[in-house]
């Protein structure tokens, strides 16, 4: 097992499988059962302007580490025992290690360049833990000195402002979930986050990461992501179909378990366009991940209520940027009519004074040796490489092309 003797920690960063989103392993699986040799290519993004090639062989080390990772006989029973995990893919998932070879992490003239190629079923659990680990080593380069106890007495103080803005205000539709893996200050430092959450927020309902749910006695949250539907846009024959593919596949999956759609990877309207009266009855809501929140939650109670549909009996996910005075507001606006969740990641387990988080993602560029993208509602977050291809997607769904500045 590798010691943090580089970084100068004296134990492992990444200690177990189960270090990672829910919703890997619930889209692998998936991916398992229908997609098992489809090949794909990920790349890793900075969207800041951090130079952090410096770290690319530091974070070498600690990748070829993670081959000696595999779950344990006490998570393999616990997975087991949860109703959404088929015997097959447990079975498979208890033999599957990571290999490094599949990771070519390089320093780009002081950029770090990192991609990942391989089958989707093996290259899906990469993002993550790998996000969470850049992540970590940074910060303990960048502010050594900083760790849980400025973490949790900063917490503290949001927490004792949160219910000052509170008030008398009902709560009871009020829900919280931790989603901060992948951005993280460090490990100790989001189980301390989520520690704290568990004894003094009653507003938490549950973590984004396996190993905390299972630890922590929470429960585990999250669907899918924007790979998801990019894998389709390569899979299904005809792309215009490809969003619908990617919800009728997810519903062939899991039937009435794991119903929050991701709305964004070719916009809200593009999706709601493709969201039928068949998908939305079926799936238990949507999870908005960009563009503007209120303009998005209007357009989603707007879509129910066309199609006869109560708001009130669907539950709309907030994910993006939040902090806790961001899902007050949200709550505020929609929380009476319609189940309102709240998933908080780097605003809160990177919310620490004189810590500046870093802005990273590692998202598909490829699937089946074709390119794919993410449109997103912020044309901050759209991924995508090849020109042509974003041009056909646009028009396949009926996009405005954007036009070149002069």
């Amino acid at each position: 097992m590798l010691k943090r003797t580089m970084t100068g920690h004296a134990s492992p960063i990444l200690t177990t499988l189960l270090d990672t989103d829910a919703y890997k392993l619930h889209m692998q699986q998936a991916v398992y059962h229908r997609y098992y040799d489809v090949p794909v290519t990920a790349e890793f993004r900075c969207r800041g302007a951090e130079l952090l090639g410096v770290y690319a062989d530091e974070l070498r080390t600690h990748i070829d580490a993670m081959q000696s990772l595999a779950l344990s006989e006490e998570e393999y029973r616990y997975l087991s025992a949860l109703p959404f995990f088929d015997a097959d893919y447990l079975s498979w998932l208890r033999d599957f290690r990571f290999n490094p070879g599949q990771v070519v992490v390089r320093n780009d003239h002081g950029k770090l360049a990192i991609q990942i190629s391989g089958p989707w079923r093996e290259v899906i659990l990469w993002e993550v833990p790998l996000l969470a680990l850049i992540s970590e080593v940074v910060h303990h380069h960048r502010t050594p000195d900083i760790g849980v106890d400025q973490a949790v007495t900063h917490l503290q103080h949001k927490l004792a402002d949160f219910r000052q803005k509170v008030g008398d205000l009902d709560m009871s539709r009020f829900h919280l979930m931790d989603f901060g893996t992948r951005r993280r200050f460090s490990q100790p430092v989001q189980e301390a986050i989520v520690s704290t959450l568990k004894q003094d927020f009653p507003w938490l309902v549950g973590t984004s990461n396996y190993d905390l749910a299972r630890r922590l006695q929470l429960n585990p949250v999250g669907t899918q992501a924007h790979e998801w539907f990019q894998a389709h846009q390569q899979i299904s024959p005809v792309l215009a179909n490809s969003q619908r593919a990617a919800l009728q596949s997810w519903l062939d999956e899991y039937d009435d378990q794991l119903g929050i759609a991701l709305t964004d990877c070719i916009t809200m309207d593009a999706f709601l366009r493709d969201f039928g009266p068949g998908f939305a009855h079926r799936y238990q809501g949507l999870r908005h991940d960009s563009g503007d929140p209120v303009e998005w939650g209007e357009k989603a109670i707007a879509h129910y209520q066309r199609l006869d549909i109560d708001p009130r009996s669907k539950t709309l996910v907030f994910s993006d940027n939040l902090d806790l005075d961001k899902a007050l507001a949200l709550y505020r606006h929609f929380g009476q009519r319609a189940n309102v969740v709240f998933g908080i990641g780097t605003r809160l387990t990177c919310d620490i004074p004189g810590v500046t988080p870093l802005n990273i993602v590692i998202k598909l560029v490829s699937c089946n040796g074709k390119p794919v993208a993410k449109l997103s509602d912020s044309p901050g977050k759209t991924i995508c490489q090849d020109k042509a291809f974003v041009r056909a997607l646009r028009k396949a769904f009926d996009l405005p092309l954007v036009k070149r500045a002069s």
